[in-house]
């Protein structure tokens, strides 16, 4: 509460300090008097007490902590940079967060005046534990981020621009958008479709830097940079209009990539794009089985929690649509996924893993992988009831599958002895989702008469046993 009340009163001192500029015209600060006369007020009612408080108009709405660099928007509010580049690129607003209003331009003024207050404010009290703040550095043009996608050009100096760029990029949200917005992409893009045939005997390959013990491409700089640009959906969905196919571009990427960082950068932008273009069914349903090869090789390599987690968010996606289910039980991703959740202990992990089992185990390929392995049905069984609500409801269906579709006298007998059959009693018994409860109901039934009655069956998870 008290937190909201200050927000509440530094929010109403900016509508009032605007409302007081703009009525006596005082907008420029820049006046040397009135900088002169502004601090001797602060110095006089500051005098020598210890416990400073900050001038609330030194205080950005957002954060409530004094301002570094405060940025102006369109709507005359001002905010530290690095809290509104949040509010408006990070988490995709485009509204002023005091006044509310729609922002047409998303322009960052910086106030320099404000700024240089703030630091004679500081300089004015060391005793009192202010630190002074520091000239932020004045942000790159469009014009110079330009020059530097141009010289991408040349040979001699793409490395360098390249790393250039890194930094650039890395910077801020503002940089970001800039580089986004001179069209960025298209050259980093073509960068990465020039280095897919690339091999280390090639000249190209001649310009790559050693890093540690780690080679490191154009392709891999160019990917590094191409994924912190944190692109817009306009920006994602554009990658699949670039010359020749992109997604195949990236999957080349992956299988070359000599470290695990540009593997990671390559599955993470993969996984935006196809969450930008989810709705477009002739890219999903149209890709090659060397790029689901290679989503198995990151999940078997395990590179980071990072890699995994954007794999497996990549392979529920694409999977929804036409063959892929195929060409993913084809690349092996059963068994993968299966190994995974023997080793997980993650709940949001477990969840997908059982999810893109699911998904795999609706084609006669993928169930017949998940039976293949000799711990498929055990492993998916014992999560019933030992992770959360939704792992056990896709545990069941998994099971469903096989019962429905694969479930011949072998696998009957074999999910009898697993104990499959008493735990989806004990689903039954316990209070669970209604829909699960069917699933579990449909099995039992559908193989009543090789477990009805079973002494593998416990007796009191048998009597559950629906007649």
């Amino acid at each position: 509460m008290g937190d909201h009340n200050k927000y509440s009163q530094t929010r109403n001192l900016y509508f009032h300090s605007f409302k007081v500029q703009k009525r006596h015209s005082v907008i420029n600060l820049s006046s040397q008097s009135y900088c002169g006369l502004f601090l001797k007020f602060i110095h006089s009612i500051m005098g020598d007490h210890k416990n400073v408080e900050v001038p609330p108009f030194f205080v950005c709405p957002i954060s409530l902590e004094l301002m570094k660099d405060p940025v102006t928007l369109s709507t005359g509010i001002t905010y530290d940079r690095e809290s509104i580049e949040k509010w408006l690129y990070a988490k995709k607003n485009n509204t002023c967060p005091v006044t509310k209003q729609v922002l047409s331009d998303l322009d960052l003024t910086p106030n320099h005046t404000l700024r240089r207050l703030i630091q004679s404010w500081c300089t004015l009290n060391p005793l009192s534990g202010v630190e002074r703040v520091s000239t932020p550095r004045i942000p790159i043009s469009k014009s110079e981020i330009l020059k530097l996608l141009k010289d991408l050009k040349y040979p001699n100096l793409q490395m360098k621009s390249l790393k250039r760029l890194k930094v650039i990029v890395l910077e801020n949200e503002t940089n970001k958008r800039s580089m986004e917005a001179v069209g960025a992409v298209d050259y980093l893009a073509h960068i990465l479709s020039d280095q897919k045939n690339v091999t280390s005997s090639s000249p190209a390959a001649e310009d790559s830097d050693v890093e540690g013990f780690e080679l490191v491409t154009p392709a891999d700089e160019a990917l590094g940079i191409l994924y912190h640009m944190q692109l817009s959906q306009t920006g994602l969905q554009g990658l699949f209009a670039k010359t020749g196919d992109f997604v195949e571009t990236l999957t080349s990427v992956m299988q070359r990539a000599a470290n695990y960082e540009s593997r990671t950068y390559a599955v993470m932008l993969l996984k935006s794009m196809f969450e930008a273009t989810s709705q477009n069914m002739q890219v999903t349903s149209s890709l090659k089985p060397e790029f689901f090869m290679e989503l198995v090789k990151i999940l078997n390599d395990q590179i980071s929690q990072k890699a995994t987690i954007a794999t497996l968010k990549l392979l529920i996606n694409v999977c929804l649509w036409g063959r892929n289910k195929i060409r993913a039980a084809e690349a092996a991703a059963v068994p993968a996924l299966i190994d995974l959740l023997l080793d997980s202990s993650d709940k949001r992990l477990s969840e997908m893993v059982l999810l893109a089992l699911d998904l795999l185990c609706q084609c006669a390929e993928g169930r017949s992988e998940l039976l293949k392995h000799g711990a498929g049905l055990a492993v998916v069984s014992k999560k019933i009831f030992r992770i959360s609500q939704l792992a056990s409801d896709r545990a069941v269906r998994i099971l469903h599958s096989v019962a429905k579709f694969s479930g011949n006298t072998t696998v009957v007998t074999e999910m009898l002895h697993l104990g499959v059959a008493g735990k989806l009693c004990l689903v039954l018994q316990v209070d669970c989702g209604s829909k699960m409860k069917e699933k579990a109901m449909e099995i039992l039934k559908m193989h009543a008469r090789v477990w009805n009655n079973s002494s593998c069956i416990p007796s009191n998870l048998l009597i559950s046993y629906p007649s």
